[in-house]
């Protein structure tokens, strides 16, 4: 295998995420989902989930399948989901909000039904700023809550955080928290523009670049392992500083590794880049993510545009498809996010 073939996923994805409803009580203020509190109409059913999961445990390998929303404890089969899932021999993790669908009991439940984590958010380091951010008050303590519990019966737990012009002051702060909740990754999400997120700010590409630095420096080889989402170029500032980038696949983004079925089943290269190649309901999702002209161009970096398509990294990294697709309307073009020059040099100061 070429080194560049080892970072192309074009036989299965490593993680299938399904928007199981775009149902919510919360109102994030980036909701991709633009999420409501009452179920779409049209969502798949119990019986078209099971199907779903008998195509996916096709793959080889298996794909990890990641059941998010909206809020997956909006629908009332989600542990019949879950259950399906894994007699397909599939492992499963889930996305709750914070809400007071998420009771300690639940939490225990989704320990013994055999989920493999669960991630929870926190975009603020204080109950103002976080609550802020989720439309309603007691979200941070409720998270907080979660973490503790989820930890206390061995439920690993991922936190997610935004980046964004309006969190980047309370990052630190919000690592800390982190650290002491003993979480098992700290994930940042680079913000994207689409859904509400269209009405917040984006940090800088130098900005993004200074954030990258200093959670590279972090990783220490103790909990929590920090990745990123949409910024798949942390992998080059992980290797270019010396630091540890364990967690962080290479090659590994929108459509390349990743898959993404939204609750009326369209098929799509990830949650952030809505660009259906197909459905559940008529489409094969193996024959899709393997022969779907979509997917196969975002598998090949040599035709991405910009800077993106001539970069070095072009392979373990490629930018976020995603942003590309938000900044100019096309998937293959280069990611703004980054200022990172082909040949070595940095944008100037």
């Amino acid at each position: 295998m070429s080194t560049a073939q080892r970072f192309i996923y074009d036989q299965a994805p490593l993680r299938v995420y399904w928007e199981v409803t775009r149902a919510c009580d919360l109102a994030c203020r980036h909701c991709r989902a633009e999420a409501v509190s009452t179920a779409h109409r049209d969502e798949l059913t119990t019986a078209e989930a099971f199907k779903l999961f008998d195509r996916l445990a096709t793959f080889d390998p298996k794909p990890h399948i990641v059941l998010t929303g909206g809020d997956p404890l909006k629908r009332s089969d989600l542990f019949d989901l879950i259950t399906a899932a894994q007699l397909r021999a599939l492992k499963v993790s889930v996305s709750p909000s914070a809400t007071a669908l998420l009771t300690p009991e639940v939490i225990v439940r989704l320990k013994g039904w055999g989920v493999e984590a669960i991630s929870l958010s926190l975009d603020g380091a204080t109950a103002q700023t976080h609550d802020a951010f989720r439309g309603f008050s007691g979200t941070f303590e409720r998270t907080l809550v979660a973490a503790a519990i989820a930890d206390g019966v061995g439920l690993p737990v991922q936190v997610n955080t935004l980046v964004a012009a309006e969190t980047m002051t309370d990052l630190p702060a919000i690592y800390g928290l982190v650290r002491d909740l003993k979480v098992a990754r700290w994930s940042l999400f680079f913000l994207i523009g689409v859904g509400r997120g269209e009405l917040m700010q984006p940090v800088s590409a130098r900005q993004a670049e200074a954030v990258m630095r200093w959670v590279a420096r972090l990783q220490t080889g103790r909990k929590p392992i920090v990745t990123t989402t949409e910024a798949p170029h942390y992998r080059r500032v992980v290797q270019t500083i010396g630091g540890r980038g364990k967690g962080h696949a290479g090659g590994v983004r929108d459509g390349n590794g990743i898959l993404f079925i939204s609750h009326t089943g369209d098929i799509t290269p990830a949650g952030f880049l809505p660009l259906a190649a197909g459905n559940v309901r008529c489409d094969d999702v193996v024959k899709i993510y393997r022969h779907a002209p979509l997917f196969q161009a975002l598998r090949n970096p040599e035709g991405f545009g910009g800077r993106c398509g001539h970069c070095e990294w072009r392979y373990e990294c490629g930018g976020s498809r995603a942003r590309a697709y938000a900044a100019a309307g096309d998937p293959l073009a280069e990611d703004p996010l980054c200022g990172y020059l082909p040949g070595g040099v940095t944008t100037p100061a």
